[in-house]
């Protein structure tokens, strides 16, 4: 398949073209307030009591990974305990243990992924959370985990809430794909919304690649929500210092994009119904191979596939078979057995589904 340009982006490079008094100036070091305001009223929620209370700063990153590493410097330089681990979910994505290790922090893991059933382990979860010394960080997706798709319920997400408040400890959310996860950005926001209505300081590392499309640009923000507002101003001039001395400035174009879509209500309902299509695009793919897969008589329990969520599927298929996918078939995914379910299109789904069901049997 290609790349999807989102028709609302089309639309928005066709208005930053069009503006008679654009330009190619540094955006100033917070960035682009139409993104940054934007972005915060989308995570949180436009009427969210922490915002009305000024204790939430938004500042432009370089996309999530970027605004990963700001977290994970600023958390170094400024959590207390000072020898604060990071905890990360078991697996998680391959380059948030790059970011961390870089930025200082010893990195520990907690169970997430129940390997016998695909679906998450959260009673391992709580219990490393709660054997973990108190006032860790832990790392947190917001929704359509990466790589698993599986993603915690709200009652699940409610007794996390309740151990990490019982052991103190500081949520660090990595939010990559509200809206295209489910389709609908309050629902997609409910981990972070729950953390911050229950008292919670946290850090949110936001991106907009995937959700508007914008992989190249460079487009996220990293938010902070602090307990009180005196708080702010101190914190905010410290991400500020550590963005300026890191990438100085943020980058213009995908941030003026975005926050064209975000600041004008029409171009705004546009985006959420691109995002719709783009995630009952990945619901279908996810239904059509479970069933080609059942139709097949394929070995297993196939389920998992459409109990997960967001752009990425944990088969389950071991790394010999992999391997063989790659040699044989010519599928290509990561050793762990995750594919990108978003290249899965009606001209090649019959084709993976047959090739994983011949690894299949060829090992069962």
């Amino acid at each position: 398949g290609k790349p999807w340009v989102l028709p609302v982006i089309r639309t928005a490079e066709q208005r930053v073209a069009a503006d008679a008094n654009g330009n190619h100036e540094y955006l100033g070091v917070g960035g682009l307030p139409a993104l940054t305001s934007g972005a915060q009223k989308l995570i949180f929620g436009a009427d969210s009591p922490a915002i009305g209370e000024k204790r939430v700063y938004s500042i432009q990153t370089i996309s999530g990974t970027g605004a990963n590493m700001v977290a994970a410097v600023f958390l170094k330089q400024f959590k207390q305990p000072a020898d604060a681990a990071v905890y990360i979910s078991k697996p998680t994505w391959g380059n948030h243990r790059s970011i961390l290790e870089t930025a200082g922090h010893e990195v520990r893991e907690y169970r997430y992924c129940n390997y016998d059933t695909l679906g998450l382990d959260i009673a391992g979860m709580l219990q490393d959370l709660r054997a973990a010394p108190r006032g860790q960080i832990i790392l947190l997706h917001a929704c359509a985990h990466n790589p698993t798709g599986i993603d915690p319920t709200a009652e699940q997400w409610q007794q996390i809430a309740d151990v990490m408040r019982e052991r103190n400890h500081f949520p660090l959310f990595d939010c990559a794909y509200q809206g295209f996860a489910t389709g609908d950005v309050d629902k997609d926001a409910y981990a972070i919304r729950l953390f911050v209505s229950r008292g919670f300081e946290l850090l949110v590392a936001e991106s907009f690649a995937k959700n508007m499309g914008l992989y190249g640009e460079r487009t996220g923000c990293l938010h902070v929500v602090t307990g009180t507002p005196e708080l702010l101003p101190p914190v905010a001039s410290q991400l500020n210092r550590l963005s300026r001395a890191t990438i100085s400035t943020a980058s213009a174009y995908g941030a003026k994009l975005a926050g064209v879509v975000l600041q004008d209500p029409a171009l705004y309902a546009e985006w959420l119904d691109n995002m719709r299509v783009m995630s009952r695009r990945i619901e279908l793919m996810r239904q059509g191979l479970r069933d080609r897969l059942r139709d097949l008589g394929t070995p297993g329990d196939w389920d998992h596939v459409t109990r997960q969520i967001g752009m990425f599927s944990f088969t389950g298929l071991t790394k010999p078979q992999v391997d063989e996918l790659r040699e044989k078939h010519h599928l290509y995914m990561t050793d762990d057995g995750r594919i990108s379910v978003a290249g899965l299109n009606s001209g090649n789904i019959d084709y993976v589904a047959r090739a994983i069901d011949a690894v299949v049997r060829a090992g069962h």
